[in-house]
């Protein structure tokens, strides 16, 4: 159930189409299509920003280099905490 509102201005074209958008897709209202929209939408850009697909070629090499990887020195712990303390 839903339990907060968004209250919008838009063009009266921009409405009009997706008044007949949302009655051919059978919804039961223009908010009922506007918040399907928004969830897909808002879905799929989390998911573009949130992920990255690689080819497996290209794991394997970084999961070589990670394995061949010397431990860190005190220049890079260094950096590292001070990033942790800003908040970077």
């Amino acid at each position: 159930m839903a339990t907060t509102r968004l209250d919008i201005r838009l063009d009266e074209d921009i409405k009009a189409k997706a008044e007949k958008a949302s009655a051919l897709l059978g919804l039961k209202s223009l908010t009922e299509y506007v918040v399907r929209l928004m969830d897909e939408n808002s879905t799929h850009v989390i998911a573009q920003h949130e992920s990255i697909i690689i080819e497996d070629s290209i794991f394997d090499q970084f999961i070589s280099a990670c394995k061949k990887a010397k431990e860190p020195n005190t220049a890079l712990i260094e950096a590292a905490k001070f990033t942790k303390e800003n908040n970077f």
